[in-house]
């Protein structure tokens, strides 16, 4: 807009003075309009200088008196009386006439958590507004509050409704007749059911089996003893029933295994001379397992049973059923048996080797010290008798014969080298397992099982030659 003014005439002098006036007054509040309409924007709070160490807060008006306005990314209009944290941006909307504030372009607070720790990092400024401050902690409040006495209280009641008290589990197993029995209370009802007068054959099989599972626990075997089973079960080995026999030395080979106590009461009972008898006579397979299992069970680790075995026969019965035909399965359990008895006498010998360290160890030495258990197998031609087992195509008879043979060897060395049949045997045997070794070799196992059993027919030979 372009306004002029021209000297006036003398009789309108004053009326166009005025007028120019007025003229000039609006093209100056045009222009101003003009070059601010729309676009003022006017942001409080500065942001704090690069060189300054902390942002300061203005003191002019306590923060605490106002209400604080929490901005958001979009303007919004401030009402009077409002205060707005420092680092946001305010204008004046001259359309409305009204203060607009939003956040900056990269928000002033950010949250932090660790764990159970929580932070607030004020990547505006360097310090924080005591408002700001407060809504940091109501934040901390509400998200991270630790549940209350009642809430506590109601999660363990909705937990313990969800299972049922035990006092009403017992009722009902009271109801149902199932109340929960010990071992000593099962063993009883056991025990009564074989002795009751119409109780059958098949019931008392069943009840000995029964029992069987139990007394590999060494309290369950204990307490047979103190209510009477064992002597129950000794006497059942007279039974003219195999199978009453069978089951019998099965609970008693599982009650006395490395039970001393049980073996003690066992052995003072009968219970070997019992066994030994047994296995001297004809007998199905299946008992005479049981029975040689039974003996076993209770010569291993207990020299006072082991003296009592050689003084009753014990290593001729053994050989009766060595020799006898069709004891192919129980052949390799009398030379295991026998190799046990050897091998445990020597490793308790040496000091530290005692497989039941304790305070009566001297007695045990002393007791070890009296069996004569390898003169005694020499003179019953058991140096002749373990070699058989080197002819049977089962490697792990094989591997016992060895074992055997070499325990044996203090005592049976002479016979050995005498024995040109066996010397032959044993060269053909390592020929054999050189080259089953030698596979295990190809196949990545430098100390396998026929590496093994070549390297006891190395020390064998060794020996006999």
């Amino acid at each position: 807009m372009t306004v002029g003014c021209r000297a006036p005439s003398s009789d309108s002098r004053g009326l166009r003075l005025a007028l120019c006036l007025w003229m000039l007054s609006f093209h100056f509040v045009y222009a101003n309009n003009e070059k601010t309409f729309s676009a003022l924007t006017v942001v409080e709070g500065s942001e704090p200088n690069e060189g300054d160490g902390e942002a300061h807060v203005d003191d002019e008006v306590d923060p605490e008196d106002l209400e604080v306005f929490q901005p958001t990314n979009q303007w919004q209009t401030l009402r009077p009386g409002q205060a707005v944290p420092a680092g946001s941006h305010v204008r004046l909307n001259l359309q409305t006439g009204q203060r607009e504030v939003k956040l900056g372009e990269e928000g002033t607070l950010r949250y932090w958590s660790d764990g159970k720790r929580q932070g607030m990092v004020n990547t505006q400024a360097t310090s924080f507004t005591a408002q700001e401050l407060k809504k940091a902690l109501k934040k901390f409040k509400e998200e991270g509050v630790e549940p209350s006495d009642k809430d506590q209280e109601k999660r363990e009641a909705e937990l313990r409704a969800q299972y049922r008290p035990i006092e009403e589990l017992k009722k009902d197993m009271a109801q149902l007749d199932m109340l929960v029995e010990t071992d000593f209370q099962v063993m009883t009802r056991l025990i009564a059911k074989f002795n009751h007068s119409s109780a059958t054959v098949e019931e008392r099989v069943a009840a000995l089996l029964d029992l069987e599972y139990l007394v590999h626990q060494v309290d369950n075997a204990q307490d047979l003893v103190s209510m009477g089973g064992l002597k129950l079960v000794i006497d059942t080995l007279n039974s003219t029933d195999p199978r009453l026999q069978e089951s019998a030395a099965f609970v008693l080979g599982s009650a006395v295994s490395s039970n001393p106590r049980v073996q003690v009461e066992a052995v003072e009972g009968g219970a070997l001379q019992k066994l030994l008898t047994l296995l001297a006579t004809e007998r199905p397979m299946s008992v005479k397992k049981k029975l040689l299992f039974a003996v076993g069970s209770l010569l291993r680790h207990f020299p006072f049973a082991q003296g009592h075995f050689l003084k009753l026969g014990g290593v001729q019965v053994l050989g009766d059923l060595f020799r006898a035909a069709g004891g192919g399965p129980l052949r390799v359990r009398v030379v295991t048996l026998l190799y046990d008895m050897i091998i445990e006498k020597e490793l308790i010998s040496q000091a530290g080797l005692d497989p039941i360290p304790d305070a009566s160890h001297q007695e045990r030495l002393r007791q070890y010290a009296q069996i004569s258990l390898l003169p005694l197998l020499a003179e019953q031609g058991w140096c002749g008798l373990v070699p058989e087992l080197l002819a049977s195509p089962e490697h792990d008879w094989r591997e016992k014969a060895l074992r055997t043979l070499l325990a044996m060897m203090p005592n049976c060395q002479a016979v050995y080298r005498q024995d040109q049949a066996l010397t032959h045997s044993l060269s053909a045997l390592q020929q054999q397992y050189q080259e089953l070794a030698l596979s295990e070799r190809g196949l990545g196992e430098d100390d396998g099982y026929f590496g093994e059993i070549l390297g006891l027919l190395d020390t064998v030979l060794l020996k006999v030659r």
